[in-house]
């Protein structure tokens, strides 16, 4: 079964949001690398997942996108077209990531598939 292994908030004003989610609930969230993008690690354990937070790019993006981790990224695409989803954003690496594509469910719901490298997400 697929789950939910990540979670990315977008916002206009990311630092603001490190503040507060960090001040909040203790977050440890760092830059990844040069990119305008902060990974968050919201903590040991098997009971969560760890996320992201990253620019708003534009008015109508969503402000948080789910990310469901499947073993064969083609497949699952295949899969989620047939059943009625839409493609919204092409399939792409992320550099030391994986494979990700964006899709929309029926109803209109944006969310992310990821094939992951191997040990590049838990």
């Amino acid at each position: 079964m697929s789950r939910v292994v990540h979670f990315e908030f977008a916002t206009p004003e990311p630092e603001r949001e490190i503040e507060f989610f960090t001040s909040v609930f203790g977050w440890k969230i760092e830059r990844w690398g040069e990119e305008p993008y902060w990974l968050i690690d919201t903590g040991e354990g098997d009971s969560g997942i760890n996320g992201a937070i990253a620019p708003l790019q534009a008015a109508d993006q969503p402000r948080v996108m789910d990310w469901v981790g499947v073993g064969d990224i083609d497949a699952a695409v295949e899969k989620a077209l047939a059943a009625g989803a839409t493609l919204a954003m092409e399939k792409q690496e992320a550099p030391g990531v994986g494979w990700m594509v964006v899709l929309q469910s029926p109803t209109g719901i944006l969310f992310g598939i990821i094939q992951p490298m191997p040990g590049s997400m838990p």
